[in-house]
């Protein structure tokens, strides 16, 4: 029997076993948002062997045309019952691949995107394995307003029981659907929450990212608040970063790792590093694709702007951080770009391809900057080669359109689309007046 028959088969059987009567068929759009349609599970059979067709259009966003017709391949190894959902007449759920009727690749689709970038690390020998460390509040979906937790910084406190319980919810929640966790904890904002989930291969990993948000937000819905991922909701506040941890292996063999000299990178380690380095401000509108975005990646609430180094500044594009001697297979690259709202599927393509064409083209890596960034002046950050990363959207669409690395990495029918979204979001921002404006401007 054929390992796609036997998975098939242990679904089918799994959703019989538990009284599963719909099946929620998952994908994203382009802009990482969860889309898709409920099978009921006498459709199971047909669909897990040939797929179900839908509207194609509206993995295309806001920038969908026409209805196009596309089919939803289950991925059964994706199989899930929803915990959050009645025990009685269960929900199960299916990651899908998107095809084209004919069977090829649908060339919008973002998980498909993660699967040939992997495919393409994987001809070299690598596998990639990344840990997201996931940043959100908790937010009234009434007033607006933060959940008031009275609570900082990995605070244990008896005040923060909702914060902890929705936190201890989600997290028993995802556990159930075969996702570790690693820590979780209380961030250094009222109402901010950190979720960090332990390291897998990169496919897996988006799949989690996009189950992990949207768990978190029905059980923050089942108590009347929001789990919001939106890069900075307060100005007072820090933004919600997703803090991306990366390692690279060579069958089981850490290639990041430098027996020679433990406290620094392996030469490939390097490359890749310089590689992120070097295309940061060319892909950050893939890994920081909102207006909202750049109102995080501002000076002095533990946000990079600037592409570069630094060994303890939590300004910091990347850092390396410290591993216990004898676990040298925990040595990797914390990327600190992205942030919550990201489309998993596209950040973890574009990152493996940045550190791999740094890795082919062996760049070198620039020696970490010593002083605190924020007291370099312009003429220090030239004399170091140092670039800024975009400052709003539309600078990060205007070094996005002229990167080769993401025409490679997505294709170009991906990226024209995404790019013809985020320039709608932009004009829409522009036209808009906002709060600021009217307080500043109304009465002249």
């Amino acid at each position: 029997m054929k390992e796609q028959e036997k998975a098939n088969r242990y679904v089918a059987f799994s959703a019989n076993e538990n009284g599963v009567k719909f099946i929620r068929l998952w994908f994203t759009d382009i802009l990482g948002n969860l889309k898709g349609f409920a099978i009921t599970v006498d459709e199971l059979e047909e669909v897990l062997n040939n797929g179900a067709s839908f509207d194609g259009a509206v993995i295309k966003a806001n920038a969908r045309s026409d209805e196009s017709d596309m089919i939803a391949l289950p991925d059964s190894s994706t199989w899930q019952i929803l915990p959050w959902r009645p025990s009685e007449n269960s929900v199960g759920r299916l990651f899908c691949d998107i095809n084209n009727p004919d069977g090829s690749q649908s060339e919008y689709d973002s998980r498909n995107v993660l699967k040939n970038t992997i495919a393409k690390c994987s001809k070299l020998g690598l596998n990639y394995y990344v840990a997201p460390e996931i940043e959100y509040y908790y937010i009234n979906p009434e007033t607006k307003n933060l959940l008031n937790d009275h609570s900082g910084y990995f605070d244990q406190s008896s005040v923060d029981s909702i914060s902890s319980d929705l936190r201890r919810e989600t997290v028993l929640s995802i556990e159930s659907m075969g996702i570790p966790v690693k820590h979780s904890h209380h961030e250094g904002a009222n109402a901010q929450q950190e979720i960090d989930l332990r390291h897998t291969n990169a496919l897996t990993m988006a799949d989690s990212v996009i189950t992990f948000r949207l768990a978190a937000k029905e059980i923050a819905s089942k108590s009347g608040y929001y789990a919001s991922f939106m890069p900075r909701p307060h100005q007072d506040h820090n933004g919600s970063g997703m803090h991306t941890n990366i390692s690279l292996f060579e069958g089981g063999k850490n290639i990041f790792y430098n027996p020679k000299n433990p406290n620094e990178l392996s030469p490939l380690g390097k490359n890749f590093f310089a590689g992120l380095i070097k295309h940061s401000p060319e892909i950050c509108l893939i890994t920081n694709q909102w207006i909202n975005s750049y109102k995080r990646l501002t000076p002095g609430i533990e946000a990079p702007v600037l592409a570069s180094w630094t060994i303890g500044d939590m300004n910091s594009l990347i850092r390396i951080p410290s591993y216990r001697p004898g676990r040298e297979e925990s040595v990797r690259i914390e990327y600190r770009l992205p942030d919550s709202a990201t489309n998993p599927y596209l950040t973890f393509s574009i990152i493996l391809a940045a550190g791999l064409k740094g890795i082919e083209e062996k760049y070198d890596l620039p020696k970490p900057i010593t002083t605190n960034l924020s007291d370099m002046s312009s003429r220090d950050l030239n004399k170091f080669g140092i670039k800024f990363l975009p400052k709003t959207l539309n600078d990060a669409i205007l070094l996005a359109e002229n990167s080769e690395l993401i025409s490679n990495c997505l294709g170009n029918p991906l990226k024209k689309i995404f790019i013809e979204n985020k320039k709608i979001e932009w004009e829409d921002f522009s036209r808009s007046v906002t709060d600021y404006e009217i307080k500043k401007y109304l009465f002249l």
